[in-house]
């Protein structure tokens, strides 16, 4: 009984975080500026101030909390899929990106809003940093798995900036889905799977080991 009382409780929190959530967003697109305070904010959509910071201590906490939803989701529905496990590192990429541009079509004026012309990469704008942390850890996964199928080549030192390459692709991604103006996201979709292909061939074996050997030969004839 004490265990389905909780599950309700936690529901219900969920439910009333994510009015605030939304009801945040309709206030910025709406009147295309963030709130002047918490206190006008909550009268405005008939709470309580304390309601407020029952979930969010300030508008940057909450913001935070909706980019690291948009991340949490996208994985969440990836890993949802039965056939998600057997996928190579390079359709996880894919998966993720292509399943990301279709979350955030849901709330692009937001988004449009947010980003504003900022720079994500190499210092996110706080509002972002929850949401890196969570690509993060799941790009380090991929990655991982990658290096185990000789998907991803293991390279001394290199290898260990595969994960900032991915959250600069993944910089690239948005930057083009904001600008991106054609129907249905069509040509996103097209750069997608043209810059993960791409992304790929650089951390597997192949161009790049090419060219550090034979830069390495060449240093070695220089020696000699």
């Amino acid at each position: 009984m004490k265990k389905s009382v909780k599950v309700k409780k936690k529901a219900k929190a969920t439910v009333e975080a994510d009015k605030i959530r939304q009801e945040y967003i309709n206030f910025i697109l709406e009147n295309e500026k963030k709130p002047s305070t918490v206190f006008k904010f909550c009268k405005t959509i008939g709470i309580k101030e304390d309601d407020f910071y029952r979930f969010y201590g300030s508008f940057k906490a909450l913001e935070k909390a909706i980019w690291k939803e948009y991340a949490q989701s996208t994985i969440d529905r990836l890993k949802s899929d039965t056939n998600y496990a057997a996928f190579s590192a390079r359709e996880k990429v894919l998966a993720f990106y292509f399943t990301l541009v279709e979350i955030l079509k849901e709330e692009r004026s937001f988004i449009l809003f947010q980003i504003n012309r900022r720079k994500l990469p190499p210092s996110p704008p706080s509002f972002v940093r929850k949401f890196k942390k969570e690509f993060d850890a799941w790009a380090s996964e991929v990655i991982e798995e990658g290096k185990q199928t000789d998907e991803i080549a293991k390279r001394p030192y290199l290898d260990q900036r595969y994960g900032s390459l991915l959250w600069f692709h993944l910089h690239f991604v948005l930057m083009f889905w904001i600008k991106d103006e054609s129907a249905e996201f069509e040509k996103t979709d097209e750069a997608i799977e043209k810059s993960v292909n791409l992304a790929f061939d650089l951390m597997g074996k192949g161009v790049v080991d090419n060219v550090f050997e034979f830069g390495k030969f060449l240093f070695q004839q220089a020696k000699g």
